[in-house]
């Protein structure tokens, strides 16, 4: 009777595991992208509402109805769940859509959530926290807006032609061939809300020329929806200011201002190009090592949802903000209903106008949707399985982006864990180990200048990263003595700006359930008498446990000492000895505050004062940013303040935990021509604390096992074909263990 109940709990546990396993693949086109045919009903819908009077997008006028941005809009938790934990039927799909009403007395900005896809007959205007209003000035510039301020730029740039062409030596933004002239604008466009100034530097057109500036910056005031009301309200000239361009080119011919003379600019100069040169001593007529194989891939994909040694999960691009995974298991089991890319910024400090300002918040340039082409052997292995992405930003139809996410597996080049057992007599006992292969889900946002590599990955033994890494061209400004209190002189005449970037992340646990509970860990010293020996005193560390019973109490401000252990568990769930089943986050991280709290532009980044806030999880409280705090971050449509301002209750509730994680940069020499990956990743890891009885990567049918066999050979245990493959190599594993005198 016995064996008949343990063999029904055995199998009622396997149909659990396999039944679980349905619902998940069967809950993950919840969180799929909008698909280009659902991209088109949505457009058509809207398009079709006479009462919304919508143009197109690319239409040269800034004063239209347009849609802006579309993208998913999430279901409900407690509705998803249901499909995810109980296989009910799916909630519909909607669209999220961005509309701009600039052909209108007063100019709006209104989101609308289009359902039910693909066939949308009804919409709904979507509301913020708290009905914040979006200011119309707020909205993030458009190509339309570009094309104006181009325009305005070649005007500027006819009345300063003779001192932009002898101060470049022959540069000119307009009637130009391959001595031409672009420029970078700055964000936030202002100084205060309603606002919408930006500061503008010109640049030599040539390969990587975010780092050419010419020290010319213009100040110009593009609110007015009328192109022709646009004024030019400063100019900055070789560390000079100017009320007007009227009075800088009066002044430069008159010989009352300073002139500058760039060094003749040199062809054949390779500072900012990718062209090799020095000297190495690597073989320039083999390849490098590469990743294979040999039997195939070892992860299962199936649109959006992959499966990976225990691992399964559904993911996304946002296209307002990036990577995202959601319903994130291992076993079966839940570890997280979502880990997503929340925010990136960049605030730099500098001499130059352009740099004083330059405060970007990623987002606000739709940073998911600069996920562009990666490179096979480059950007991903060969052997990755590479993923096309549509989007629809500031366009009029999807927009395909080829190859723009990849997933693979990788051999880490380290063991996972691994123990030689000496007899101390010259031999051993035995020898083990496990090789440390990941899961990579991997895009890129290049934003302007800056690349950033987002990874998630997802290791054998439960353990799963999330990784930022970033490269790209320096933000740089034009030399000035006083520009070395905020960087470095990187070129003749280039100052590379110091700046410190921050990452926020939303990670919404379910940690063997919803009823989750926070605590920090950190040690204290305690001092005691020695018992076996009363004379001495024992002095050592000691666990000491504080739970965190409201958000306030588990809002960590920088600054701050920051625990050594943050926890999070199910108090009600234990493992097999007795422990709270949990995960705890572990930073990798270097990252600080960007300005004082509550100076203007961090009230846009309010979630920027802490490396890790716990809040409980609401579906008014989706994201910590938005696509309008770039330019309006003095009164922002999302506050993520307001989250943990009422201080609620998190014992035993539904938790999100939103980590940021950053690191100062001082541009430096060899950020030329662009900054290099290694010391400038980033990210955190969800570790198992206690979560299960033993480490879950003992599954992995990859261990070997060593024992010395008769005659001195050894004898080895394995659970994997003996030869991996010839492209591998062709020798079967071998190992002897002995250590001997010679």
């Amino acid at each position: 009777m016995r064996l008949l109940c343990l063999l029904l709990l055995v199998s009622l546990g396997v149909c659990g595991a396999l039944r679980g396993r349905d619902w998940a693949h069967h809950g993950a086109s919840m969180f799929a992208d909008l698909t280009v045919r659902e991209m088109r009903a949505t457009r058509a819908y809207l398009h079709s509402l006479p009462e919304l009077r919508l143009t197109d997008a690319r239409s040269k006028t800034l004063q239209k109805n347009s849609i802006l941005l579309m993208e998913l809009h999430l279901p409900r938790k407690h509705d998803a769940l249901k499909a995810l934990d109980h296989g009910q039927a799916k909630p519909e799909r909607q669209a999220r859509v961005v509309v701009q009403f600039g052909n209108q007395a007063q100019p709006n900005i209104t989101e609308y959530i289009i359902s039910p896809l693909p066939f949308p007959n009804s919409h709904k205007m979507k509301t913020f926290k708290g009905n914040r209003p979006i200011r119309f000035e707020s909205r993030p510039i458009t190509a339309s807006e570009y094309v104006h301020i181009v325009a305005m730029l070649g005007k500027i740039t006819t009345e300063a032609h003779k001192l932009l062409f002898e101060t470049t030596g022959g540069f000119s933004f307009t009637n130009c061939t391959d001595r031409c002239l672009t420029f970078s604008d700055i964000a936030p466009r202002g100084l205060g809300p309603g606002e919408r100034r930006s500061w503008i530097m010109l640049q030599k057109f040539v390969e990587g020329y975010f780092i050419h500036p010419v020290g010319f910056e213009v100040l110009i005031n593009h609110r007015d929806l009328d192109p022709r009301q646009w004024t030019v309200e400063k100019v900055w000239y070789n560390s000079q200011y100017f009320d007007s361009m009227e009075e800088l080119v009066r002044k430069y011919e008159t010989g009352d201002v300073e002139k500058v003379k760039l060094p003749d600019h040199d062809d054949n100069d390779l500072f900012s190009t990718y062209i090799p040169r020095g000297q190495s001593n690597s073989p320039t007529d083999i390849h490098g090592p590469k990743l294979v194989e040999p039997q195939g891939p070892r992860y299962h994909i199936d649109r959006n949802f992959v499966e990976y040694a225990g691992w399964s999960f559904a993911y996304r691009v946002r296209s307002s903000a990036g990577l995202q995974i959601f319903d994130l298991r291992f076993n079966g089991e839940r570890i997280a209903y979502e880990i997503s890319l929340q925010e990136a910024v960049a605030f730099y400090a500098g001499d130059t106008p352009a740099a004083m300002q330059t405060k970007y918040i990623d987002a606000g340039w739709a940073m998911g949707t600069s996920t562009y082409e990666l490179a096979p052997g480059i950007d991903c292995p060969e052997i990755a399985t590479f993923v096309d992405l549509y989007h629809y930003y500031d366009t009029d139809k999807p927009v395909h982006h080829k190859n723009a996410l990849c997933i693979f597996e990788m051999s880490t080049g380290m063991p996972l864990r691994r123990h030689f057992n000496s007899n101390f007599q010259g031999g051993y006992n035995f020898f083990g180990g496990l090789e440390k292969t990941v899961l990579v889900v991997r895009t890129t946002s290049t934003v302007y200048n800056y690349d950033y590599i987002w990874d998630f990955h997802f290791y054998e033994n439960g353990v799963m990263e999330s990784k930022v890494s970033a490269t790209g061209y320096i933000h740089a400004t034009f030399f000035t003595p006083n520009g070395l209190n905020y960087g470095t002189k990187v070129y003749n005449y280039v100052l590379g700006n110091l700046h410190t970037h921050l990452v926020h992340y939303k990670v919404d646990l379910d940690i063997a359930g919803r009823e989750n509970s926070f605590e920090s860990i950190d040690l204290k010293f305690v001092n005691f008498t020695n018992p076996w020996s009363p004379k001495n005193t024992i002095v050592q560390s000691k666990l000491h446990r504080t739970q965190h019973k409201t958000e306030r109490s588990a809002a960590f401000r920088f600054g701050k000492k920051f625990p050594r252990y943050v926890h999070f568990y199910n108090p009600t769930e234990k493992n097999k000895w007795g422990h709270e089943r949990g995960y705890r986050i572990q930073f990798n991280s270097h990252a600080h505050s960007v300005l004082p709290r509550g100076w203007r532009e961090e009230n846009g980044i309010s979630w920027s004062r802490y490396p890790l806030a716990v809040t409980r999880h609401k579906d008014s409280e989706t994201t910590s940013s938005s696509i309008y705090s770039q330019n309006d971050p003095w009164e922002p449509v999302v506050s993520f303040e307001d989250y943990i301002r009422n201080n609620e209750d998190i014992v035993k509730q539904d938790l999100v935990a939103w980590v940021t994680v950053g690191f100062l940069h001082v541009p430096h020499s060899e950020d030329i021509p662009n900054t290099a990956t290694p010391g400038n990743s980033v990210g955190f890891f969800l570790r198992p604390f206690n979560f299960f009885n033993e480490d879950p990567s003992l599954a992995s049918k990859s261990t070997i096992i060593v024992r010395p066999g008769q005659e001195g050979k050894p004898k080895v245990q394995r659970w994997t074909p003996e030869v991996i493959g010839h492209c591998v190599t062709d020798k079967p594993f071998f190992y002897n263990g002995s250590y001997v005198v010679v």
